[in-house]
This record gives structure tokens, C-alpha cells and sequence, in this order.
């Protein structure tokens, strides 16, 4: 398996960077993070256990094709990036951390190829990834999977 990198960008510089990623080359780090070894499959998993730990759950966090130029490209829907985005402020009385809980269940999903101290860091920086996103600059959060 390969990688998975989950960025910010608006829809053209996407499927740009999308057209990079499939054609074998490296895109320019910038707001992204690669995850190796995962699939879009794992980043659903992410933002429903995102939705349920802010209280959003229910709401349909499956990622959507972009363009059918790359059947790799999926966009992230609004529902999972407010979810993600949340994680970093999101307040709960007596229940610890939210975002190390989601990170910990994370890990424990089946499969996965890293543990809980490795998935914090990748949850940590896909919720900042979130919490940047600007309607007014028209961006939105990406997942590109080999």
C-alpha cells in the first residue's frame, strides 16, 4: 500500500496536485499531510469518530469524487471538517482530551498501521488542516489515496 495525504487547497490547485501525486511525482509539502499505509477508507473512519466525539455524529461524512480526471482525488465534506476542526476547541466536562480520545480509537481500528502517540500527531495536524479552511479563499480539504 501507499500513502494517503490529506491537504488544503481550492479545486483547480487539487486536481493539480492530484495529477502530480498520480502521475508518480512528489507535490510541494505545503498544508498537507501524508499518512503512509492507510486508504480514503481510514479518513472516513477519522471523521466519524470525529463526528461522535463532538457530538456531530449521524451527520454523512463519506468523501466524494472531485473530478472523474482522478478516481484518486476525493473531497472532504463540510460536516467532517467542522468535526475535524472542532476536535482542537471542543469542550468536555470531566471526559479528558477529545482529540487524544479520537486518536486513540483511531489507532485501534482494524488494521491500522500505527499506534496511538503516531495517530495523535496525524489528528493534531489534519484538525489544524481543517481549522484553516477559509470560505472566502474558496479552499477545502482534500484526500488523495494511492
Amino acid at each position: 500500500m501507499g500513502f494517503t495525504e490529506i491537504f488544503v487547497a481550492t479545486h483547480d490547485a487539487a486536481l493539480k496536485r492530484a495529477g502530480v501525486l498520480d502521475g508518480g511525482g512528489s507535490a510541494p509539502a505545503g498544508d498537507a499531510v501524508r499518512i503512509p499505509d492507510i486508504s480514503d477508507f481510514e479518513v472516513e473512519q477519522l471523521g466519524d469518530l470525529a463526528g461522535t466525539a463532538v457530538h456531530a455524529g449521524g451527520a454523512d461524512y463519506e468523501l466524494t469524487m472531485v473530478d472523474v480526471a482522478s478516481d484518486s482525488l476525493l473531497a472532504v465534506p463540510p460536516a467532517m471538517v467542522r468535526a475535524l476542526a472542532d476536535l482542537l476547541s471542543y469542550e468536555t466536562e470531566g471526559e479528558g482530551d477529545v482529540l487524544e480520545e479520537v486518536a486513540e480509537q483511531w489507532a485501534a481500528q482494524d488494521d491500522m498501521p500505527f499506534g496511538a502517540s503516531e495517530a495523535r500527531t496525524y489528528v493534531q495536524r489534519v484538525a489544524e488542516l481543517a481549522s484553516g479552511i477559509d470560505d472566502s479563499e474558496r479552499t477545502g480539504l482534500y484526500v488523495w489515496s494511492a
